[in-house]
């Protein structure tokens, strides 16, 4: 006998095989009572036998033997309708209750893992159907009953028997697919429904991590433009790009995040390598000081102003050199960004990041691409990390349309390495991108709403440095009273607040005022949040942290264009 299986799939088999044995022995009962009627007494007596081996059947359904129960079942349905079919000819047509016995293995045994018990008792009616065709219909017998008999009585009989069975089974299918439907329709309710919580956490927690942040960066900001000592100003570049470093850390979260459903869009500029890298090895050099191992960068002196995603690029640098400093205990971690060949107004960069650290298993080298996974629990446990710094690598090479690969030994260390292909920059484009632009706000009255005090205090400095008037509203609903007292030419809102939040305060205002422009000032990067900005009658966004030039050439877009 099998073993007793108990999950859910084996269960509803048991009380399917339970009803069908039953439901048998009763039609081979009936079959029994007709043969006594016919005078065939072998036929009644065999159908009377099989009567008791269905019941047994559904006793060892009953009991949990399901295989046992199925096997019987299935070996003496296929040689009950043999026998009949030859017992009674071709003229009671009782062969065609085969087409109800070939689908039935499909309804009692599991196709994914029972495959062959499907195929073999498929098979057997399927054989039962041709031998007995073969044979004239004599297998059992050379002498069916009268051919009036059988068309007249048992064949009615037979054509509704079939009939009802394979429509019974139609109808069970139907059921089965009703109800697995119903089941993934929940499921992606539920998909749906954690996913938006998960967004909604991550939309929470970027909006207050940029928050501050968005101090620490706009503050270097204006310390650096505060004509600092000359020993101050690296110290402040420092700052503020430790600051940058640790936003790169939170955009690695929110990337894997938005990489699960949307691809990753690059913003390229005009970009000078040579400056770029070199703030990077500023950061790091540092730590590679407090473990005693030494920063190498070498860039090749004639590479071009390239078109680039330099803040992408650099989240790529940073996360290889990172990972690179955090295995490497003796040694060197080396950048190198070589020129391969320039083609036309085309250059192909090669980059590439060498450590001399523990080295990677070549069993693992697959792994380590995939999210929150590290190259073995040790290495977690010994060295932290969150383990998505290299599928955002992956993540943003490929987007730029490379792919970056691997090589590395135990104990030897490891080097991670891609090349580029990058339109080189003209000298109009460079000369426009580092022109340091002139903004005309004479006159200009911007109202910040913001609950932050030292983002009001940041973003204050920066507007008041720019010769623009600023008024300042701690909540939506200030805001709104504001606006309907004083004349002001643009807003920026923060959007999650206290007694009013951002989305609420636009759309009240665009109740009484259509023209005045409003841009989020969003910590939040998800779709769903932008789409809600737009929604509510803003009209622009400013990540936070925002650059000081890049929310004053906002601010100048806006208050110099009329908006729809």
């Amino acid at each position: 006998m099998s073993s007793i299986v108990k999950s859910s799939s084996s269960q509803r088999r048991f009380k399917l095989i339970f009803l069908l044995c039953f439901l048998t022995a009763g039609l081979a009962l009936f079959c029994f009572f007709i043969g006594l009627r016919l005078g065939l007494d072998n036929f009644a007596i065999y159908h009377l036998i099989t009567v008791f081996i269905y019941l047994l059947a559904a006793y060892a359904a009953k009991k949990g033997y399901l295989n046992s129960a199925r096997i019987v079942f299935f070996i003496f349905l296929n040689i009950g309708i043999t026998a009949t079919a030859s017992y009674i000819g071709k003229a009671g047509s009782v062969e065609y209750m085969f087409m109800y016995s070939l689908a039935l293995p499909f309804v009692l045994f599991s196709f994914r893992n029972e495959k062959l018990y499907v195929v073999f008792f498929s098979c057997l009616s399927g054989l039962l159907w041709i031998i007995l065709y073969a044979t004239n219909f004599n297998l059992f017998t050379s002498t069916p009953i009268d051919q009036e008999i059988a068309g007249d009585f048992i064949y009615p009989i037979s054509a509704i028997c079939t009939i009802t069975m394979v429509t019974f089974q139609l109808m069970y299918f139907s059921f089965l697919n009703i109800k697995y439907y119903s089941k993934i329709h929940e499921k992606r309710l539920d998909a749906i429904e954690a996913s938006q919580a998960k967004s909604k956490f991550l939309s929470t927690m970027s909006h207050e991590i940029r928050t501050p942040l968005n101090a620490v960066i706009g503050l270097s900001h204006i310390l650096r433009n505060n004509n600092p000592e000359e020993d101050q100003i690296d110290n402040i570049e420092a700052l503020n790009y430790s600051g940058k470093i640790l936003l790169n850390l939170l955009n690695n979260v929110l990337d894997f995040s938005k990489m699960q459903s949307t691809s990753i869009q690059l913003d390229n500029i005009p970009t000078d390598l040579t400056i770029a890298i070199k703030q990077i090895k500023k950061i790091h050099e540092a730590t590679c000081l407090r473990k005693g191992i030494s920063m190498n960068l070498e860039i090749d002196d004639d590479i071009p102003v390239v078109w680039l995603d330099i803040v992408r690029y650099n989240q790529v640098i940073n996360n290889l050199v990172t990972n690179a400093i955090k295995f490497t205990d003796n040694g060197s971690v080396t950048l190198k960004i070589k020129k391969v060949k320039t083609i036309k107004d085309q250059i192909i960069l090669s980059t590439e990041v060498k450590d001399t650290g523990i080295g990677i298993p070549k069993v693992e080298q697959k792994l380590i691409w995939n999210a929150f996974v590290q190259a073995s629990a040790s290495t977690n446990r010994l060295y932290g990390g969150t383990g998505l710094g290299l599928p955002i690598v992956k993540g943003i090479v490929e987007a730029m349309g490379s792919k970056v690969k691997i090589s590395s030994k135990i104990n030897k260390g490891s080097r991670f390495y891609f090349n580029l292909k990058l339109k080189i920059a003209s000298d109009k484009e460079v000369s426009k991108s580092i022109e340091k632009k002139e903004h005309n706000f004479e006159g200009k009255k911007v109202l910040l709403v913001d609950d932050n005090l030292i983002n009001i205090m940041v973003g204050k400095q920066i507007l008041e440095k720019a010769k623009l008037k600023v008024a300042v509203a701690n909540d939506g609903l200030k805001a709104v009273n504001m606006l309907k007292e004083e004349k002001i030419d643009i807003i920026l809102m923060d959007l999650q607040m206290p007694i009013m939040d951002g989305y609420e305060a636009a759309k009240e205002i665009r109740v009484f005022n259509k023209n005045v422009p409003i841009l989020a000032l969003s910590g939040a990067v998800f779709m769903e949040v932008k789409d809600k900005i737009f929604e509510n009658g803003m009209n622009g966004f400013i990540y936070k942290p925002f650059d000081p030039e890049d929310l004053l050439n906002q601010i100048e877009v806006f208050t110099n264009s009329k908006i729809s």
